[in-house]
C-alpha cells in the first residue's frame, strides 16, 4: 500500500462528505491528498485511489490528465508554474519566464539535474492584476514577480 495511514484518514474525511453512492465525487480531493504525501501520482498510486473509492482507474486516471494541478509524472521538489494566458504575458509573464529558465537552466517541462525545480507553463491563474503571476507546488500564490522577487523566491526554496 502506498498510501500512509495518515493519508486515508484525509480521503475518508472527504469521503465522509458525499453520499455513499457517490464516493467519485472526492476523487479530485483524494488524489490532491495523495500527491501532497507522493510528490507526484504514478499509476499504481492512481489505482490504489481507485480500488480504495471504489470506481474505475481509467476514470481516476482521467481525472490526474485532465488537471494541470495533478503531476502524472515525478517532478523537482518544488514545481514553479507560470502563467502564461495572454495579461500575464503581456504584462511581464514572458521576462518572468525567461528569467527563469536562464537561472534554472531548464525550459518548460523540464526539472533541474538536481530535482529541485521544475518548471511549467498554466493557464489563468484569476489574478489578472497581479501579472506576472506564479504558483508554487499549487499552493503559494506570487504575484507581481520582477527579476527581483523570483531571485529571492528561488533563494527562499532552496533553504
Amino acid at each position: 500500500m502506498l498510501l500512509s495511514q495518515e493519508a486515508l484518514k484525509k480521503i475518508d474525511r472527504e469521503l465522509a462528505k458525499y453520499p455513499a453512492d457517490q464516493r467519485q465525487s472526492a476523487v479530485m480531493s483524494a488524489l490532491r491528498i495523495a500527491q501532497v504525501e507522493h510528490g507526484w501520482l504514478p499509476a499504481e498510486l492512481q489505482q490504489e485511489i481507485a480500488d480504495y473509492i471504489g470506481m474505475p482507474a481509467v476514470a481516476v486516471q482521467e481525472v490526474a490528465t485532465f488537471y494541470n494541478m495533478f503531476n502524472t509524472s515525478p517532478v523537482g521538489k518544488h514545481k514553479i508554474t507560470v502563467c502564461t494566458n495572454l495579461p500575464c504575458l503581456l504584462s511581464g509573464g514572458e521576462r518572468a519566464a525567461h528569467h527563469l529558465k536562464q537561472k534554472l537552466g531548464i525550459d518548460y517541462r523540464e526539472t533541474t539535474a538536481d530535482g529541485q525545480f521544475t518548471l511549467m507553463e498554466g493557464e489563468c491563474m484569476g489574478a489578472c492584476g497581479d501579472a506576472p503571476v506564479m504558483l508554487v507546488n499549487n499552493h503559494q500564490m506570487c504575484s507581481w514577480m520582477s527579476n527581483e522577487k523570483i531571485d529571492a523566491l528561488l533563494e527562499e526554496l532552496k533553504k
